[in-house]
């Protein structure tokens, strides 16, 4: 399934198991990918991160991202399904020029910012704190001294970031339902390291149970029903629960 194998598959579930989403999708980029470079992938824009996150969904649980969102308005299930490598395409590899606006340069938002906004309740404000972390220029900024800039208005935080989605458009996953029981229209955003982790903790916990059956019948130790292909331990299963 992965060069990791079964065994540091199951390892790198229980090393992220308590990790925040933002830490274990990093944490899967870094065990997964051949040679992520010498860059901290923490460091990376959050459209770079993401098209490493498609690449590994494809590599590990194939091209197509199933899943599900519940209706805002009346609870309904509403599907989807994305293509993986769409995603993949959608990135542009390019590191691109810095953003200038307000006679100000800022780069892309990375991991690291998101995890320096992500405890903040106040999301106008965390919004601002993103932009100015995103300054190249902000060694004496405000708001790294807890206050909000006056000359900053939502209008242009909306203008600041439709420039830097432009810049970087796998950033951010936007799915768009119409809900079929209520009719009602939703956007909404898909987090791609979320949603890789469920998987992986899905496989992790079938794995596991696996274990535990042919454990219990055979008396095999894990690290021996581990070392079974895929196509034996399937069969084996197979034995045990006819």
């Amino acid at each position: 399934m992965n060069a990791l194998g079964n065994a540091g598959f199951l390892r790198l579930w229980e090393n992220g198991h308590c990790l925040h989403s933002l830490d274990r999708g990093l944490l899967a980029i870094q065990a997964l990918l051949p040679r992520p470079g010498t860059e901290h992938v923490a460091d990376w824009s959050l459209g770079r991160r993401n098209q490493a996150l498609a690449r590994l969904h494809q590599e590990c649980f194939g091209p197509q991202l199933q899943g599900w969102m519940k209706c805002a308005q009346c609870g309904e299930k509403l599907e989807f399904v994305l293509d993986s490598r769409a995603l993949i395409e959608r990135h542009r590899d390019a590191d691109p020029e810095p953003i200038v606006f307000k006679d100000r340069a800022f780069r892309l938002p990375t991991s690291r910012d998101l995890s320096l906004v992500a405890a903040e309740s106040d999301t106008k404000f965390a919004a601002f704190r993103l932009a100015d972390l995103c300054r190249i220029d902000a060694a004496d900024s405000p708001v790294r001294n807890n206050a909000i800039p006056g000359e900053w208005t939502g209008e242009e935080l909306e203008q600041l970031a439709a420039r830097m989605s432009e810049a970087d458009p796998l950033a951010e996953i936007s799915l768009f339902f119409e809900c079929p029981t209520c009719k009602s229209q939703s956007e909404e955003s898909l987090d791609l390291a979320t949603f890789f982790w469920a998987e992986l903790e899905a496989f992790a916990r079938r794995l596991l149970y696996e274990v535990h059956l042919l454990a219990v019948s055979y008396g095999w130790t894990e690290d021996e029903i581990l070392s079974l292909s895929d196509t034996r331990r399937s069969i084996y299963l197979q034995m045990v629960q006819a």
